[in-house]
């Protein structure tokens, strides 16, 4: 992938938004850039706005209107040309794409255009990087649509997003790297059928955003309860109204999911069929076979199916968090003659963050790099719906100074007792070897609700001199590499099956054990412990384990 000049950052915000902490590189109008350790800051200009001709101009209202996920279900909700999802909009990589958008809602709006890195004044994010657009009034989106990939747009203000202003956006490759026959988009998203509202005490900014959080019976968010959704969606249907995929023996499908959702981690499966996955966030990766793959709010994967396998298959998003039952839809074969659909069977060869190679990684990320921020994302004090990065949130947050042109360096802790999916605007990041531009970070155990969400498991409780963070299971999230100095010999105990494994380690060597069918837990390395990925096997549906060490260390 060429490699993009980095945005100005004027102001550089980081947005807690609609219960997922979303870390916006913003830039602002051009104007000094604030000073660094190095020195002071110079005048910088930001990514200019496409002033050519449009080759694709597009029309969208958001307005008021009724939706029926189900025959026999309606609810009132907001949407982009009365559509729910909102129209698919697709160009060619490089084209020059308009779209005006008309407000016919009671309240102001805007859209953010997810993961393309689009210039600052049409990035969508209100009051800080455009005004919002109120109330009969119009704004003009153009951009160029670059790079090729499945991305989505959406409302950036309040819970909009909640109400259904959401649409896949679709920029096809010139010269794809996969070949398929044919190809479907797969919205997966939850479905909560009144208005969404933060409790008064929430302490949140209107920036709007991704979810991941939670909301009372009532639809009101409150700390880290997931809502009580009253379905899971599949391009707008509820599984009792599943859209059918139809296939010809032969065909490679490719299946482009794009997780819409606010506050739902999903778990997708296709019956009968093994899933390539070729593409996450849009991005190309080396093509990876799995029978299952896990995201959360705001991340994409693109998967091609070989139809090889006659019959009539369901493709299923599981919430694993949440006990709805799973969004379904369904994939035909035109030889099949109908009948109820095979459902998939359990997982056993899931996508890890591990397995994805970017074909080409980002320019300027090899080496050390210039600048490194530890983050801490945490719940703000008491039962509030306030979510912190280091302690602050939006807008009274105090901006990462960066330069142009610099490699920088983000690790995060998540101490709080969600998943949060973290993403970045106006640009990709490169994570391990792939390349994304929404990646999850797990929740810590300890101040929510210690039952563990069916099919996740927990991130490690770690008493040591310093926090270090896991690796889950399900590998949807993890810190890639963090350690911490200790003393050998110590021990691992997994209470649910009474275990105790004791380590220890001569200088300068390397011990390993594995445990049970679990996978290597950890490796010592120089009085260093490095944590590994987890097994769902081991893990799934038992209480956490715990390090303690031998003996006590000054």
């Amino acid at each position: 992938m060429p490699h993009r000049e980095q945005s100005t950052l004027s102001r550089r915000r980081l947005l807690q938004l609609a219960g997922a902490t979303t870390l916006g590189a913003l830039a602002g109008c051009s104007g000094p850039l604030p000073g660094t350790a190095d020195g002071g800051g110079r005048e910088v200009t930001p990514r200019s706005t496409v002033t050519s001709d449009p080759d694709t101009a597009v029309s969208l209202t958001a307005a008021s209107g009724t939706v029926r996920p189900a025959p026999d279900t309606s609810t009132t909700n907001w949407m982009y040309e009365g559509q729910f999802p909102g129209p698919e909009l697709r160009v060619q990589e490089g084209d020059v794409l308009s779209v005006e958008l008309a407000n016919d809602l009671r309240e102001e709006t805007t859209i953010h255009w997810h993961g393309v890195p689009v210039p600052n004044p049409v990035d969508g994010v209100p009051n800080v990087t455009q005004e919002p657009i109120a109330s009969g009034d119009t704004f003009t989106y153009t951009f160029r649509a670059e790079p090729a990939g499945t991305y989505f747009y959406h409302s950036h203000v309040g819970l909009q997003l909640d109400r259904g202003l959401l649409g896949p956006l679709i920029v096809e490759e010139r010269d794809p790297h996969v070949e398929y026959d044919r190809e479907y988009v797969v919205v997966v998203d939850d479905y909560l059928p009144r208005a969404p509202r933060l409790p008064s005490n929430s302490g949140r900014g209107d920036g709007g955003g991704m979810g991941g959080g939670g909301m009372s019976g009532n639809g009101d968010m409150m700390g880290d309860v997931r809502p009580p959704y009253e379905g899971l969606l599949i391009n707008g249907r509820l599984p009792e109204n599943p859209q059918t995929f139809d296939v010809t023996e032969g065909e490679r499908i490719r299946f482009r999911f794009v997780n819409a959702a606010s506050a739902t981690v999903f778990g997708v499966r296709i019956a009968g069929h093994e899933m390539t996955v070729t593409h996450a966030d849009g991005r190309p990766v080396e093509p990876v076979a799995v029978d299952s793959f896990t995201f959360g709010a705001g991340e994409r994967y693109d998967v091609v199916v070989e139809a090889t396998n006659p019959g009539t298959w369901a493709v299923q998003a599981d919430a694993l968090d949440g006990n709805e039952p799973p969004a379904r839809a369904v994939l035909e074969y035109e030889s099949a003659g109908g009948g109820s659909p095979q459902r998939p069977s359990s997982a056993s060869n899931q996508l890890q963050y591990g397995d994805l190679r970017a074909i080409t990684s980002l320019d300027g990320v090899s080496g050390d790099p210039d600048r490194t921020f530890d983050l801490t994302l945490s719940r703000g004090r008491g039962q509030s719906y306030t979510w912190t990065i280091d302690g602050q949130a939006y807008p009274d947050a105090d901006p990462l100074q960066i330069r142009p042109g610099e490699h920088v360096r983000i690790r995060m802790t998540n101490q709080s007792p969600v998943v949060h999916p973290m993403h970045l605007h106006g640009h990709f990041f490169q994570v391990g070897n792939a390349v994304k531009d929404t990646v999850m970070v797990p929740g810590h155990r300890g101040a929510g609700d210690d039952r563990l969400p069916r099919g996740q498991s927990r991130p490690m409780a770690v008493p040591l001199p310093q926090s270090v963070p896991s690796r889950r299971g399900d590998g949807a999230c993890r810190e890639i590499r963090r350690v911490t100095p200790l003393k050998a010999p110590f021990r691992i105990v997994h209470s649910a099956v009474r275990m105790v494994v004791v380590l220890s380690r001569e200088k300068g060597s390397v011990s390993s054990q594995r445990i049970r069918d679990g996978g290597t837990f950890l490796v010592l390395k120089d009085g260093y412990i490095d944590l590994y990925t987890f097994s769902n096997v081991l893990l799934r549906g038992f209480t956490p384990i715990v390090i303690t060490p031998e003996r006590s260390y000054e």
